[in-house]
């Protein structure tokens, strides 16, 4: 995993609700996690989105314990997230803080009977897709979570572009497309961030999803830091 820019990370994310980390995992790594998909005894559950209304295409969470690579991710990006995450429930107004362990905060998360892993690597072939969406699987959730691309665009797929959207009250949603190499990933807000106005702070609400695949195989790895009721 390479070094962080961690200031600018935490500017891309109060502008715009999300940030890349370029080059997090490199390739050889990228392609390790994505064989692990055919590889059933590393996975607790085998989702096929067409049967649920999600999209098009299949993912897979993780089982404990957790690839180390996979582990390794929760671990190191939750402390300066959960900086991040403070400053943004301090700003919303909203009551909860994140302890500095991503060990503490899974600890809450188990005492209130959310102990499902839901790390999880996603496959997409052509003509597959994931509709907009938000990652919540029980009341404590942490607000930031993260998406690597595993597949190199153009050599492996084409097509399969990661979208946000973002709700302002009183306002039209605005869409963003974020371009991604292999092995960058995309730090996001699970549900809602907050956005400097005239009178203050004030929410706005987020959702994610990937565009259809045109051609190709995409893979990706998906990293949420609370653990599914």
């Amino acid at each position: 995993m390479t070094d962080i820019d961690w200031t600018a990370a935490a500017e891309a994310l109060d502008t715009n609700g999300w940030a890349v980390l370029p080059k997090l995992l490199d390739p050889d790594i990228c392609e390790r996690i994505a064989v692990l998909y055919d590889a059933p005894e590393h996975f607790r559950s085998h989702v096929i989105m067409a049967r649920h209304g999600f999209g098009r295409g299949e993912y897979r969470y993780f089982a404990y314990p957790l690839p180390e690579t996979v582990q390794a991710l929760r671990t190191r990006l939750y402390p300066p997230l959960a900086a991040i995450a403070n400053r943004w429930h301090l700003r919303m107004g909203l009551d909860r803080r994140f302890p500095a362990s991503h060990a503490g905060w899974l600890a809450e998360c188990h005492a209130a009977g959310q102990t499902r892993p839901t790390p999880l690597l996603l496959r997409y072939g052509p003509g597959d897709y994931n509709c907009l969406h938000q990652d919540l699987y029980g009341a404590h959730v942490f607000p930031l979570q993260l998406a690597v691309l595993l597949s190199a665009p153009t050599r492996d797929f084409a097509g399969g572009e990661f979208v946000l959207t973002e709700q302002r009250p009183r306002m039209q949603s605005r869409a963003a497309v974020v371009p991604l190499t292999q092995g960058d990933a995309v730090v996001f807000a699970v549900n809602q961030r907050p956005v400097r106005g005239g009178k203050g702070d004030y929410r706005v609400t987020m959702r994610h999803g990937v565009s259809a695949v045109h051609i190709g195989r995409r893979h990706t790895l998906g990293i949420i830091f609370h653990d599914a009721q």
